[in-house]
């Protein structure tokens, strides 16, 4: 039982737009919850309902962090929305893998004009220095990531000539 396992969570930026739209939503329920209450309207009860919905799926979708897992060569990324619901983001097999490396890597110039599909589970944040990888995957897809540095030492040490952290 040589299986390394790691695990790494790294939170999405929030979006603006979802935040001010959750915010906006609660309040229309509000609004109309009370409109239908005082005034008996089914209309204005069926409106609130219909707000709640809503702000509940766009608060679901406002705070958004990623889990990458790493165990027995393959690296799977799980989405967890809201801290309370998890969905399989995908799963990346080290041996279909065609390279890994920082996203500004000189090592992905060959990979950069290549259309592909872009898959981002990362911050969306381009911080000083940039910690986020580009993972290039057989079938056409590039993954960006932000996997700490012991992910990446575990990738490493499976698949040593498809890994660089330069």
């Amino acid at each position: 039982m040589g299986d390394t396992y790691v695990e790494c969570l790294v939170a999405r930026k929030p979006s603006t737009l979802l935040t001010f739209l959750k915010i906006f939503l609660i309040m229309l329920t509000a609004v109309f919850a009370l409109f239908g209450v005082l005034l008996l309207n089914i209309f204005g009860l069926l409106i609130a309902i219909a707000a709640g919905v809503g702000a509940y799926f766009a608060s679901m979708n406002a705070n958004i962090e990623y889990e990458y897992l790493y165990l027995d060569k393959e690296i799977s990324v799980d989405k967890v929305m809201a801290k309370s619901r998890r969905k399989k983001a995908g799963a990346f097999s080290v041996e279909q893998m065609e390279i890994l490396a920082p996203i500004n890597s000189h090592r992905l110039d060959s990979y950069r004009n290549v259309n592909a599909k872009t898959l981002d589970y990362s911050s969306g944040i381009a911080a000083q220095p940039d910690r986020r990888y580009m993972l290039v995957y057989s079938g056409g897809v590039k993954v960006i990531l932000e996997p700490n540095e012991a992910m990446v030492k575990a990738v490493q040490s499976v698949a040593p000539r498809k890994v660089y952290t330069d």
